[in-house]
């Protein structure tokens, strides 16, 4: 019987095509799969910056954690990675949209909703008790962290190391300036107060120069005394503890006799200015 050489060689030209097509698809699945995990925007580069937020807004979560501020370690630090990721994201995660150039995506309006979202975030530290508002610089510290992230996602660790090293001369070195030009503007004086223990007191003394806008720039309490016996004590009398205040403002002048009107102080001394 007689074969036909054209048909043979259909025949196999189409098993060759039919393989081909099968390697095409099997390499492209194996290069996707690769990609998933190294692909663009997943090198070295982009490990390190994250890393380098994960540290560096840590480390500002460290000194608010330390202070004993309700945003401390954990916070600064996952806002921190999440911002420098997020970053990340809005540089590198819309690459096989954009090859074809067909899609004009600007990354800068992803990166920008990170300052919208933090502000939501800082706004429920801020609290407002008695007047005062607490928690500015925890929030602003937030702020912070997701900024050092962003510039650690985008590659610019300089910067963002830079950045954290200045928010520990902000919160130590300009804190300590402030007191200082708060004492030589408005003049400062050391009082050092005896009262009886266990009465409030104290509190009532802060309530006093808050009335009367005192800054306490320092409160130090005096070393315990020994230990007095129960024959030693007599009846109805209260153990006395004292207490160094460093008030700062105007009329100091007055602060005797403010502080030693308050119900439970036994004894004011003034140890002189504190700045001269």
């Amino acid at each position: 019987m007689l074969r036909n050489p054209g048909a043979d060689g259909d025949r196999l030209g189409a098993q060759v095509w039919r393989r081909l097509v099968v390697d095409t698809q099997r390499a492209m699945a194996l290069a996707d799969s690769v990609a998933m995990f190294g692909g663009t925007g997943q090198g070295g580069r982009q490990l390190v910056g994250l890393l380098a937020a994960f540290v560096l807004s840590g480390i500002i979560g460290l000194e608010r954690e330390i202070a004993g501020k309700s945003a401390g370690l954990r916070t600064q630090t996952i806002v921190g990675t999440s911002a420098a990721l997020i970053l990340l994201v809005s540089k590198y995660g819309f690459d096989d949209v954009l090859a074809d150039g067909i899609v004009i995506l600007d990354p800068s309006r992803v990166a920008a909703q990170i300052v919208s979202g933090i502000g939501f975030l800082g706004a429920g530290i801020i609290i407002m008790r008695r007047g005062a508002v607490h928690g500015l610089t925890t929030a602003a510290a937030i702020w912070e962290s997701a900024a050092v992230g962003m510039a650690a996602g985008a590659g610019l660790l300089l910067l963002a190391m830079v950045v954290t090293v200045l928010h520990f001369a902000t919160v130590f070195g300009l804190a300590a300036l402030g007191r200082l030009l708060t004492a030589r503007l408005h003049g400062a004086v050391s009082l050092h107060v005896t009262y009886a223990d266990g009465r409030g007191v104290l509190r009532q003394l802060l309530n006093a120069c808050n009335a009367h806008r005192w800054s306490l720039l320092a409160l130090s309490a005096d070393p315990p005394a020994a230990p007095q016996t129960t024959d030693s004590i007599s009846p109805g009398t209260a153990r006395e503890v004292g207490v160094v205040m460093t008030l700062s403002g105007t009329r100091l002048d007055a602060a005797t006799n403010v502080l030693a009107a308050v119900d439970g102080v036994h004894r004011i001394d003034r140890l002189g200015d504190d700045i001269e």
